[in-house]
């Protein structure tokens, strides 16, 4: 038996012609092996991708650190009503996505002033098509819808709401696909007392604890106008941020995906996987591995001027490195306040899709769009 690895073309055919006119003499051919996982040294060799990242300054440090660690990211502009206004927001992402059109993607937004105005969803498609030209690939609609604005009579705009449905009837005629942040963890309708991860922000911010809020709509309301939304436009291409608000349960998560073929989910609620991965490992990974096609990669961060950009950088890339170690390992991992847990240690094959070929299916389907 001749063993043949990795060799010449030339040697090749000299052994094959002897092993053609020689008795008894077998060509076994050695194959490249394959990796079964990753590994911590891996996390620089592989193509990443963060979709849910929010640029609020024209420094480039974030930029050149994506770089250094792999990773291209969507830049998401909200319509938010505090930080830097939407027109600040989305004129940086686009000044950053001019320099670096290999390394980020940006999804834009629109404003929800005016709602009333009949012109409204005229004027708001026309902002969309002027942002897609500009080089958006993706719509984000933001939690001010359903917990903050209200029509002219006083009533919540929840995401359902029929004057919304040009805008959707718009998206879904493009393919251009919408990520949804409706609602708030469901620690939010909670006491303090009862919640799992949210205590310090909602003590520290009251006005958005919807527990001290009830005449505000409930979380139940949320998810039931979203997956109203989802029913009334099944091809709409939906991605549901931060584990689609259901972070709090995988099964009523995996029931959604179920239902609706065109929903994703980022995985921006990383503290929660992990809590479910403490509790039932097995159960944890088996939705990985179930629903590795529809599962996307985002940390949420957000990324603002600073005079020490190395500490930024510093930051962010641990925290990047974290989730890699979870997701690609079989590590043990504390949860502070919890407990320890072993990482997901998941294959190579489902990490990159969750890392990076899921989002660029996603946001490749409305790229070059001509209006």
């Amino acid at each position: 038996m001749i063993h043949l690895p990795l060799m010449k073309h030339l040697k090749l055919y000299f052994l094959i012609l002897i092993a053609t006119t020689l008795p008894g003499i077998t060509l076994v051919f050695a194959q490249k092996e394959t990796k079964a996982f990753y590994s911590k040294d891996d996390f620089y060799k592989v193509k990443k991708f963060d979709t849910h990242i929010h640029i609020n300054t024209e420094q480039t440090a974030f930029i050149q650190l994506a770089k250094a660690d792999n990773f291209q990211f969507l830049d998401i502009v909200d319509d938010r009503p505090f930080g830097l206004p939407m027109a600040e927001q989305q004129k940086i992402a686009f000044l950053h996505l001019k320099t670096y059109p290999e390394q980020m993607k940006v999804a834009t937004t629109f404003p929800v002033k005016g709602f009333d105005d009949p012109d409204w969803a005229v004027l708001t498609i026309n902002n969309l098509k002027n942002s897609i030209r500009e080089g958006a690939r993706t719509v984000k609609i933001w939690k001010n819808i359903g917990m903050d604005l209200r029509d002219k009579n006083g009533k919540f705009v929840m995401l359902d709401d029929p004057r919304l449905q040009p805008v959707f009837e718009f998206l879904v005629k493009n393919k251009i696909p919408l990520i949804g942040h409706n609602g708030e963890p469901r620690d939010c309708w909670l006491p303090l007392d009862q919640m799992t991860f949210s205590k310090e922000y909602y003590g520290s911010h009251p006005e958005y604890h919807m527990f001290l809020h009830p005449e505000y709509p409930s979380y139940e309301q949320h998810i039931a106008a979203r997956d109203n939304l989802l029913k009334t436009y099944p091809d709409l291409k939906f991605v549901g941020a931060h584990l689609g608000s259901l972070e709090w349960s995988l099964d009523e998560l995996a029931k959604r995906l179920d239902l609706f073929p065109n929903m994703r989910v980022d995985l921006s609620r990383i503290t929660n996987l992990q809590l479910h991965t403490l509790r039932d490992h097995a159960r944890t990974r088996s939705f990985f591995m179930k629903y590795q096609d529809r599962l996307i990669y985002g940390s949420d961060r957000a990324v603002n001027t600073t005079d020490d950009p190395e500490k930024l950088k510093k930051g962010i890339h641990e925290a990047w490195f974290r989730d890699w170690v979870f997701f690609t390992s079989a590590d043990r991992i504390t949860l502070p306040g919890f407990g320890d847990l072993i990482g997901l240690q998941l294959p190579v094959n489902v990490i990159d899709k969750i890392y990076y070929k899921n989002a660029e299916n996603w946001l490749s389907e409305s790229a070059g769009l001509k209006f």
